[in-house]
């Protein structure tokens, strides 16, 4: 019986001891070890410096190249955001439409329409005027230039 109560007292003893002591940690694997560290400087991969990537978002700037079915595409999604009554996003992917494509007086029109009711007369001339030079022939151009009298 003496062999069990003194077990039991090294199982507790064990068990305490694991309790105070933090486990190993694995060693670090960014930083070498301290043998694997040489003295020399390290030889330049490129010329240039690498410049790390923007991390803010909002900063970073879009390239918009010459896309007409990335444009037509810009102008779908603003037609939902309009259905849906979101304004600015609706304007905001005309707009996108118009850079990638100049020449989509479809997304001119739009855009025109889109800021005459978000109240901002004078960026919706600037889209009707873009769009009457497209396109002066079309159905609409007539209505469109009644509009520029009337926001004139």
């Amino acid at each position: 019986m003496s062999r069990w109560v003194i077990a039991l007292l090294f199982t507790a003893a064990a068990s305490l001891y694991a309790q105070d002591t933090p486990p190993p940690q694995p060693p670090d694997k960014t930083t070498p070890p301290p043998e694997m560290k040489r003295d020399r400087p390290r030889k330049a991969t490129s010329d240039k410096e690498e410049v790390p990537p923007e991390e803010d978002a909002s900063l970073t700037r879009d390239d918009y190249s010459f896309n007409p079915m990335q444009s037509q595409r810009d102008v779908t999604v603003g037609d939902e955001y309009r259905k849906k009554g979101n304004l600015i996003a609706a304007a905001r992917r005309y707009q996108t439409a118009t850079l990638r494509n100049d020449g989509n007086s479809q997304a001119w029109l739009k855009l025109g329409e889109t800021r005459q009711k978000m109240k901002d007369a004078q960026a919706a001339k600037e889209a009707y005027t873009k769009y009457l030079e497209l396109d002066p022939d079309s159905k609409t151009a007539q209505d469109v230039r009644k509009t520029l009298t009337k926001l004139k």
